[in-house]
């Protein structure tokens, strides 16, 4: 592992994490582009914490996300799932067999044409910095750093995308992927998906995963969970991470808990067991978690349904996981930026620490997606503007009551050009504000936080390193937006936006003290034996009656107005 890389290895857990997965590695992908002159510097991000280095048995280099996969069979859509990159001993060990053999075939689906693009003529990235591009039709390869013009990909459609394998543009090693054959097809329930590692076969390759990647690593700073909240995939999170701590003791384990976008009432069943398995699911991920991140553009954590959250400069559809995927994706590409830094990393472990203390393992988030930066202005000048309100949308579906105060936050602003940090005034000028006197964009961000919430434990990162959005990510952007993603001053020019600087933040707010108290509320009114099924799947009385007290003990941690919980 180069350069003593502070390794995080991630599990993705559920057919919504793979969407927010596929976006998330998409996004890595776009931006593993090496300079083309040597003397420029490294990046301020280290790909060498979520990816690998490898060979195949071919002796070609490979640079592949350190990810380990789990979800339904059906998920794979033509997608293989040993990947399409190389192949694993252990398979080809399986198909040396010379015994007697049983055939069974099954009805295969169409092949993607991305999917085909991609393995036809898409290269390999070696943390070296060296663009390895692998044989395309004619024979011959591409040398390094050349401005050849390769065939324009082709791109997936939204109407053609089904499931998140229908736009994942990265290459998986072949462990990455695991895949789950249950009979019904889906996992509704809690208790049904912690009982997918309490059978022997599922969870000796869990741990046979884990061991493959861990061992590897120089110095593994923890594990990144990105988890379905709402189906029984919450229970198949709770009991990874319960292995997690378990195993690799002293380790950050920090969860997302995802959840798709608005529902309607129309499901009643549905919608009981989404309130289920999200209680279910957070208490029990944040006793095995370092923290707990719910993530959803929804706006309500229990069953009164809440409209989805807007952004000012995105058009999306909220009934479209591929929208809702992508937009929780790049809010994801920023908050995690202080344990991904290649020059002063905070680990995993710190991060969880400044923000877990006194028991508040859950933790809100929240993303300005894009951060609305107008060329002719600086950043003391839009943040002044934003005057005193969140400077950010709320993305964890627990709402911003009046009176919510903040006791801890992390806050990452990235993809602002170094000219508009600080003021640009002419000498003599009158200043605007104290953020106009600052004289780095790192005393700007920090002073502006100080003066929102003078009271809070705060940590932030200014980056000049801005958030990918190329195709296949989806067309969600108003037309003022120029190709960076600044808001324009004259016309739009139909230019298609390729970045955009982005603003998000992990907060340990009061706002989940009605929320998850809510989210108690709901479950304490339920009539259980309506829902006898929930129950059967390996749940008893015994476990709600817990998970009710857990969930209210969970949510007094929050109460403000309590100066012991401020430093």
């Amino acid at each position: 592992m180069a350069g003593g890389a502070r390794e995080v290895l991630t599990l993705q857990l559920g057919h919504f994490a793979g969407f927010v997965g596929a976006h998330w590695w998409n996004q890595q992908d776009a931006a593993l582009c090496r300079p083309t002159d040597a003397k420029e510097p490294p990046g301020e991000l280290c790909p060498d914490v979520l990816y690998r280095t490898g060979r195949t048995l071919h002796g070609q280099e490979t640079y592949t996300p350190r990810l380990i996969l789990m979800d339904l069979k059906g998920s794979l859509s033509s997608l293989k799932q040993e990947g399409g990159l190389y192949r694993d001993k252990q398979l080809d060990a399986a198909i040396a067999w010379q015994g007697k053999l049983t055939t069974h075939k099954e009805e295969l689906y169409p092949k993607n044409p991305y999917l085909q693009d991609l393995l036809s003529a898409e290269g390999v990235l070696s943390s070296d910095g060296t663009w390895r591009v692998k044989s395309i039709p004619n024979g011959k390869g591409l040398p390094p750093f050349t401005n050849a013009v390769t065939p324009k990909p082709v791109m997936p459609t939204e109407g053609s995308i089904r499931v998140w394998s229908d736009f994942l543009r990265v290459h998986l090693h072949p462990r990455s992927i695991c895949m789950i054959h249950k009979e019904a097809g889906r996992l509704e329930a809690f208790g049904q998906g912690e009982s997918i590692l309490k059978e022997p076969k599922y969870l000796e390759e869990l741990e046979d995963r884990l061991h493959f990647y861990v061992e590897e690593c120089d110095y593994l700073q923890g594990f990144q969970i990105l988890c379905d909240l709402h189906d029984g995939f919450s229970g198949l999170g709770a009991k990874a991470a319960e292995l997690l701590q378990d195993e690799y003791s002293g380790r950050g384990i920090i969860t997302w808990g995802l959840l798709p976008g608005p529902y309607g009432l129309g499901e009643l069943q549905k919608n009981i067991y989404r309130l289920l398995n999200t209680a279910f699911g957070l208490v029990h991920l944040s006793a095995h978690s370092s923290l707990v991140c719910p993530l959803s553009l929804g706006g309500s954590l229990g069953l009164r349904p809440e409209p989805p959250v807007s952004f000012p400069l995105l058009q999306y559809d909220a009934a479209l996981p591929f929208h809702c995927g992508a937009i929780l994706a790049t809010a994801l590409d920023t908050v995690t930026v202080p344990y991904r830094l290649r020059s002063s990393p905070v680990s995993m472990v710190h991060l969880a620490d400044m923000l877990n203390f006194s028991g508040k393992k859950v933790v809100t988030a929240g993303a300005t997606i894009p951060f609305p930066l107008v060329p002719s202005q600086s950043l003391p000048d839009t943040l002044m503007q934003l005057g005193e309100a969140t400077p950010w949308t709320l993305l964890s579906a627990c709402g911003d009551p009046p009176g919510t105060c903040c006791f801890a936050q992390s806050v990452v602003l990235r993809g602002l050009d170094r000219a508009h940090h600080t003021s640009q005034l002419a000498p003599g000028t009158p200043l605007p504000s104290p953020l106009h006197a600052c004289a780095t964009g790192e005393e700007v961000l920090a002073q502006y936080l100080q003066q929102q919430q003078p009271r809070v434990r705060s940590s932030s990162h200014l980056l000049l390193t801005p958030c990918k959005v190329v195709p296949p990510y989806p067309s969600l952007f108003s037309s003022s937006l120029s190709q960076h993603g600044s808001v324009l001053d004259g016309f739009p020019t139909g230019t298609a936006v390729e970045s955009i600087p982005v603003l998000g933040a992990l907060c340990s707010s009061s706002s989940l003290n009605r929320a998850l108290g809510d989210l108690a509320k709901d479950l304490s009114k339920l009539d259980l034996r309506r829902w006898a099924s929930f129950m059967d799947a390996g749940v008893e009385q015994d476990d709600l009656e817990e998970t009710l007290q857990d969930l209210r003990s969970l949510a007094q941690c929050y109460e403000s107005g309590d100066d012991r919980l401020v430093d």
